[in-house]
């Protein structure tokens, strides 16, 4: 839920809020910090066997990550994507005690009865304005993966299908496995 702030929050402000006592994780959106749940153990599931596959297709010249924040634009906006892939060089270059600056270059959202569709169409276009190569986005009760470029193309695989990975050429990714 998110609050009513009177002025929009800036990045420094929302790194020096403490942790929400119940556990659940806050976004900065628009400057105005907002709480999301945490995952149902189908969703983890469906992070790790993604995490999985892009580091076994991804070699040394990739780092995949779960659960992981990042900073699209340099202020009012953190937030977290299910699944990212990066190069090795953006990666080596975050700081220790810092963030990822700009969008990964893939990003990958597994749906949850907490989405909205404007919620991810945000987070989409945010992340293509800021140098994400794909979008995926995932619905464990379609079995299916919808993979979006910033040129505005989507194509959505299904159960027999296999997707494309740009980041490993010549490679797949069997929709099946993902929902093993």
């Amino acid at each position: 839920m998110a609050t009513t702030p009177t002025r929009l929050m800036t990045f420094a402000e929302f790194d020096q809020m403490p942790n929400h006592p119940s556990g659940l994780r806050y976004e900065l959106r628009n400057g105005e910090p907002f709480l999301t749940s945490p995952p149902r153990h189908d969703h983890s599931l469906v992070q790790r066997a993604i995490r999985r596959s892009f580091e076994a297709h991804a070699g040394n010249q990739w780092e995949a990550e779960t659960e992981y924040g990042f900073r699209p634009v340099p202020e009012h906006e953190y937030i977290k994507a299910d699944v990212i892939l990066i190069t090795r060089e953006r990666w080596d270059r975050i700081a220790r005690k810092g963030n990822l600056q700009g969008a990964p270059d893939l990003v990958v959202e597994v749906l949850s009865p907490s989405h909205t569709p404007a919620e991810i169409a945000r987070k989409k276009k945010l992340c293509f304005e800021n140098g994400t190569r794909e979008f995926w986005v995932v619905n464990i009760e379609r079995r299916e993966v919808e993979v979006s470029t910033p040129d505005g193309r989507s194509v959505t695989y299904k159960s027999g299908q296999h997707i494309p990975l740009f980041f490993s050429t010549g490679s797949t990714l069997a929709v099946d496995q993902l929902f093993a």
